[in-house]
């Protein structure tokens, strides 16, 4: 039985353009996998706490040495983790907000990027430890970026997915939807279209 995980992190939740896409594409995969399972982290319903002094050391304290505390702050992240390395095709639904992703979701990847559990330095640089899959980046845009360097969101999204050993994604973009209803109408209708072929190969 095939697992998805989708994250959301529009802060309209279900409103937003990235995450009417993610849940149509999600959709769609239902239909092709109907024994499937699918876990859905809405980052708008319920955020991830962002990176302060005492998470980043609850990180890099040895198992040992943990307080109760710093084991709590850790346990969230290894479920974090844990649902990464079930899942065998990943969904993320990506507003841009001033030029890069949602705060909510750099929160999520500073929690899930663990030395010694989803990456490690070797005399060849860093490796990534997740099992490699699917990874399908449905991105909206009130203007457009695809390909300028005003692009911050792509490049990152591939350094980073890339660093944990996920190296297989997809891209659909939805862009311009701020300009004007006919662009709106038009982008959203190639991004469904590009969506329903990716949910049935």
């Amino acid at each position: 039985m095939a697992t998805l995980l989708q994250i959301n992190s529009s802060l309209s939740g279900d409103d937003g353009h990235s995450s009417a896409l993610s849940n149509k594409f999600v959709q769609r995969w239902r239909e092709h996998n109907p024994g499937g399972k699918v876990i859905v982290r809405d980052l708008a319903r319920h955020p991830i706490p962002h990176l302060d002094a005492e998470r980043l050391h609850a990180f890099i304290t040895p198992a040992e040495k943990r307080t109760a505390t710093q084991q709590d702050i850790v346990s969230y992240s290894d479920q974090l983790i844990d649902e990464l390395k079930r899942a065998d095709v990943i969904v993320f639904g990506v507003p841009m907000y001033n030029f890069g992703v949602p705060s909510t979701l750099k929160a999520y990847f500073d929690h899930i990027a663990r030395s010694g559990e989803t990456f490690r330095y070797t005399s060849n640089g860093p490796e990534g430890l997740l099992e490699d899959k699917p990874v399908y980046i449905f991105a909206a845009r009130g203007g457009i970026y695809q390909g300028t360097d005003a692009d911050s969101q792509t490049g990152y999204l591939n350094t980073f997915l890339g660093f944990i050993g996920l190296t297989k994604t997809h891209f659909v973009y939805a862009e311009g939807l701020a300009m004007g209803e006919d662009n709106q109408k038009k982008a959203l209708s190639s991004a469904e279209e590009q969506l329903t072929e990716l949910a049935a190969a």
